[in-house]
């Protein structure tokens, strides 16, 4: 079972480039963030034409998240929205159990974490309440002892090997102490980072800015996760980055980050 997540940075921009990718990756299941999109504006017919179903949490212009299924794979069990705070508005969780015939059931959530800056600040102390609601919600879910990946965009640099230059990080909130102590927070609940399970190396980025050349100069960093409960990463077979996708005409900043499981 192979289960990619990718924030596309507007999909109707990026479209082709997400149909081209699911035909040379053939994933079974895509997590997709920062849609810039409502729902009735997302591309389904050309996604189901490619042979996967869809469900998608939209917000025009900003956010919005989305879960795409290759057939015969079904989505059962719906989830729009992260519990905890029902004034929030913002698109940025979408979880569905993912089901087959030959595969025991994977549950995966879609997750575009808030990006916080300026901290400190309002957009900061959304970012870690946010944080907490995940933790407190994967909590929950791992006491049904599933198979569970997290995906998404984390806007999260755990370390500093998880940037090219973290000296220009250290007062972003992708960077500040409490930020990475959340993130080890929700680690220590019991997920394994797929990614780093899988490789250790430095210079391993998911991001490269638009600006000051960052793609050309390899200035990268290392935002986009998958957590794998342990039921998941038992079944964990390898993990990697597509680094190519960032260099195609009009690219998205980020690139699929891509994990295969074992179907059982």
């Amino acid at each position: 079972m192979r289960i990619a997540t990718w924030n596309v940075n507007s999909i109707k921009q990026r479209v082709g480039h997400l149909t081209a990718f699911l035909t040379q990756a053939k994933p079974d299941v895509v997590c997709l963030q920062e849609l810039k999109c409502q729902d009735v504006a997302f591309p389904r017919d050309e996604i189901v034409a490619a042979g996967y179903s869809v469900e998608t949490l939209g917000q025009k212009a900003y956010n919005g998240v989305a879960l795409l299924v290759r057939a015969p794979l079904a989505m059962s069990e719906i989830r729009r929205g992260l519990p905890g705070d029902e004034a929030d508005e913002q698109a940025r969780y979408i979880e569905a159990l993912i089901s087959g015939d030959d595969l025991a059931p994977v549950r995966v959530a879609s997750i575009y974490l808030p990006n916080g800056n300026t901290a400190p600040g309002p957009k900061y102390d959304y970012k870690l309440a946010f944080m907490g609601r995940l933790r407190a919600h994967a909590r929950r879910l791992l006491e049904a002892e599933e198979a569970l990946v997290l995906a998404g965009d984390y806007n999260v640099i755990p370390e500093p090997e998880d940037a090219a230059n973290p000296e220009a990080w250290v007062a972003d909130a992708l960077f500040l102490p409490p930020t990475r102590a959340a993130f080890r927070a929700l680690l220590a609940e019991g997920f394994t980072e797929a990614l780093r399970a899988c490789d250790g190396s430095s210079g391993l980025y998911t991001f490269w800015d638009y600006q000051a050349g960052c793609w050309q100069r390899n200035a990268g960093i290392r935002i986009d996760h998958l957590l794998l409960s342990p039921q998941a990463a038992d079944r964990l077979v390898s993990a990697s980055v597509d680094k190519s996708q960032r260099g195609l005409e009009k690219p998205s900043d980020h690139v699929p980050v891509t994990v295969d499981l074992a179907d059982r």
